[in-house]
């Protein structure tokens, strides 16, 4: 499932599962939340969007909101609010949940950034061979 949306930074961004996984464990404390717990949890706010950019409040459960605000808290949530005026005069607040895309493609990036960096500090065996190993000489190849 992703969400195809309009950010600042470019015109359509797809939001996808697993960016919104990488950024849930990059964003919820300095140790990082386990793979499938982050995957679990990036499928079923997922799967409340759909392909919308937003989702009304309402059809939250009380254990789906607590999921909710700690994404908010985390950075990866906000919220708006609409008011309207019904026929009765009485006024009608509507309050939604929304992607906070940037900050979800900038955990995605940190995420790539420190999976790099962690692959370029790996070393070989073959680093500390000199490089004049490799070559044959002449009675060698005699």
């Amino acid at each position: 499932m992703a969400t195809m949306t309009k950010t600042k930074e470019s015109d359509f961004v797809t939001l996808t599962v697993d960016d919104l996984t990488k950024a849930i464990r990059n964003s919820i404390d300095r140790t990082g939340m386990p793979e499938d717990e982050a995957r679990q949890m990036a499928q079923h706010v997922m799967n409340f969007f759909g392909y919308s950019e937003r989702i009304i409040d309402n059809i939250l459960e009380p254990e789906d909101r607590d999921a909710f605000y700690m994404l908010e808290d985390s950075g990866l949530l906000t919220t708006e609010r609409e008011e309207t005026t019904l026929y009765d005069g009485r006024e009608w607040r509507i309050h939604y949940w929304l992607f906070r895309k940037e900050q979800i493609l900038d955990h995605v990036k940190k995420a790539l950034a420190k999976r790099k960096e962690m692959r370029d500090d790996t070393t070989s065996v073959y680093d500390d061979i000199p490089d004049d190993i490799w070559r044959i000489t002449e009675d060698e190849e005699e």
